[in-house]
């Protein structure tokens, strides 16, 4: 039973946790996540709700049900539910702060978090990155001891702002974060397309360590054809796929 917004109807609240249900799931098939380290939510902001995947809950014996929903600021709305992911508050800042976004993704997969530890951008060398990303994925700076401290997971989401607004990047242009040291964050209009984004990272990531192994000039993709392949996707005249 809802705490709040009674009005709420149980038929949009149990689509939403299906949906978030299942794109935890989609995580681990995509070997994404192993043990519990991963999540992902959808917001909607008409309703005022967040629906999350819970904390510590295997996957395997994961349920639609347990998924756990919070007003905007990260408030349990349901009597008796499980306690939502530890990075709950990254999810609410992001909301909060990128209007374009529904979803978010958080994995520990394993090659951009070998980017993340190492502090460093994803450069976009070749065309599997333009199709997605529309220039280098950004690395955050490192938290404070203070920020760490006071409210790592909230501050989390606000240095992953931090760099997005300081270095002028679209969010819906450039839709992942490395978070340095930790691990990466995407996001979507979907869940699905956030989980898609999550995938794609961790494969260019991939990509790019052998790329600076063979290529020791370190070549960029020309401009032209990052224009090229993010735009024939995503631009106003875009006109890959069936849509």
């Amino acid at each position: 039973m809802l705490k709040m917004n009674e009005t709420i109807d149980q038929k949009i609240l149990n689509d939403m946790k299906y949906r978030v249900w299942q794109a935890n799931l989609a995580l681990e098939k995509a070997n994404l996540v192993v043990l519990t380290w991963g999540n992902v939510s959808e917001v909607n902001r008409e309703l005022g709700i967040i629906v999350i995947k819970p904390s510590g809950v295997p996957y395997a014996t994961m349920t639609a049900e347990q998924m756990v929903v919070t007003d905007l600021e990260g408030h349990l709305l349901e009597e008796n539910a499980l306690k939502p992911s530890s990075d709950l508050p990254t999810h609410v800042y992001l909301y909060k702060h990128f209007a374009g976004i529904n979803a978010v993704v958080h994995t520990h997969s394993k090659y951009a978090v070998m980017w993340a530890q190492s502090g460093r951008d994803v450069p976009p060398y070749g065309t599997t990155h333009a199709d997605t990303f529309y220039g280098a994925i950004p690395c955050t700076r490192q938290l404070t001891q203070e920020e760490v401290e006071t409210a790592y997971e909230r501050d989390t989401g606000k240095v992953i702002v931090e760099r997005f607004e300081n270095d002028n990047i679209d969010p819906l242009a450039i839709p992942g974060v490395l978070t340095i040291g930790h691990g990466p964050f995407t996001w979507g209009q979907t869940v699905n397309k956030a989980v898609e984004n999550a995938v794609v990272l961790d494969e260019v990531a991939h990509m790019a360590l052998f790329t600076e192994v063979l290529n020791v000039k370190h070549d960029l993709l020309p401009n032209y054809m990052l224009d090229k392949h993010y735009f024939r996707k995503h631009g106003a005249n875009a006109y890959y796929g069936q849509g």
